[in-house]
């Protein structure tokens, strides 16, 4: 996708300011998720369908790729969210940077609920959680009784998209969530876990090893050594040397910093950690998963490694059984 429609969908996401106001005083910009071309199912079928011949596609290929959307993305599904489930995106300032955010919760709220900051993968624009990304990802899981919480991180939906260091000064953006927290309604702020997902898995624990109040982490395909992965996929080179700043004169230096498997002593010994991987992931090893398993082994650091045969790095075919483990995963430990 290009960076002009990332930033379209970020404007969609963050624009309008709802009247329904979850979050207290402090934080900038709340607006309802379900709003605009995502306030109905039609809606938002329509705005896929311009959106698909705006790309250039034939009436036939409009219509084949709508009706992908569609299984992809039932309307039971999106109407069963919809109603039991509050979503808000938001702004906050961090290191006097305006960063985007969102937070989902289910609406019946009977009690404090345990909170999941998830954290994403992607760099820059590329990876951004839009409507989409939070039906396919989020959702199921809020509904399994969760706060969500995260982080568009810094430069996100900006024409620039310069600010982020993947794996620098953007962590900042995942630690400042902490202090929203008692500032949601629902969320208990004593309960907290970590989820995240291919980079967001390194955002994960450079997070966790400078923040206290994490209970329980998981991962989704994440990457433990840089170095090591930058052999096996040298296109990645293209992103550390934009993301980075210094990259060029300080290469290894940077990329050990960012790569847990160097430092794993340095994570707190009561925090379990989960790791579910995609056996045949293309993007990010498989080993990364069973040699950070090992690494947590040896400094005696609670850990459940999840690896599911046949699977790409997206886990596909394992949707319903990722949530499945994550629900109980958190559950247990929050």
């Amino acid at each position: 996708m290009s960076k002009l429609i990332y930033i379209a969908l970020g404007l969609l996401m963050t624009c309008a300011v709802s009247a329904q106001q979850p979050i207290k005083p402090g934080i900038d910009k709340v607006s309802n998720c379900f709003r605009g071309g995502f306030s109905d199912y039609a809606s938002w079928v329509g705005f896929m369908e311009k959106r698909f011949a705006a790309s250039g596609s034939d009436e036939h290929r409009v219509k084949k790729r709508l009706t992908g959307f569609m299984a992809r993305f039932p309307e039971a599904d999106f109407n069963e969210f919809q109603q039991n489930l509050s979503c808000h995106t938001f702004t906050y300032n961090v290191d006097d940077q305006i960063v985007a955010g969102y937070v989902i919760k289910p609406k019946q709220l009977n009690e404090k609920l345990p909170v999941i900051i998830y954290n994403r993968g992607g760099n820059g624009n590329y990876g951004a959680v839009v409507f989409g990304s939070m039906m396919a990802n989020l959702f199921p899981l809020a509904k399994e009784g969760f706060v969500i919480i995260g982080s568009q991180y810094r430069g996100t939906f900006t024409q620039e998209d310069n600010l982020d260091e993947f794996g620098g000064q953007d962590v900042n953006d995942v630690i400042a969530l902490m202090d929203i927290l008692p500032q949601i309604e629902g969320a208990d702020a004593h309960r907290v876990g970590m989820l995240g997902a291919s980079r967001g898995a390194m955002q994960t624990h450079l997070a966790t090893k400078k923040m206290s109040g994490i209970k329980a982490v998981a991962t989704i395909a994440g990457v433990v050594d840089l170095n090591k992965e930058l052999a096996l996929r040298p296109e990645m080179e293209r992103v550390y040397s934009k993301r980075m700043p210094n990259y060029h004169t300080a290469k290894e230096a940077l990329l050990a910093k960012r790569s847990v498997i160097n430092w794993v002593g340095e994570l707190p010994k009561n925090v379990p950690v989960l790791l579910i991987h995609g056996e045949l992931d293309k993007r990010v090893s498989v080993e990364n998963s069973i040699r950070f398993s090992k690494a947590l082994e040896s400094e005696k650091i609670p850990n459940k490694l999840v690896v599911y045969k046949a699977d790409n790095h997206s886990l596909a075919l394992n949707k319903q059984a990722v949530f499945a483990e994550l629900s109980e995963w958190f559950h247990t430990h929050l």
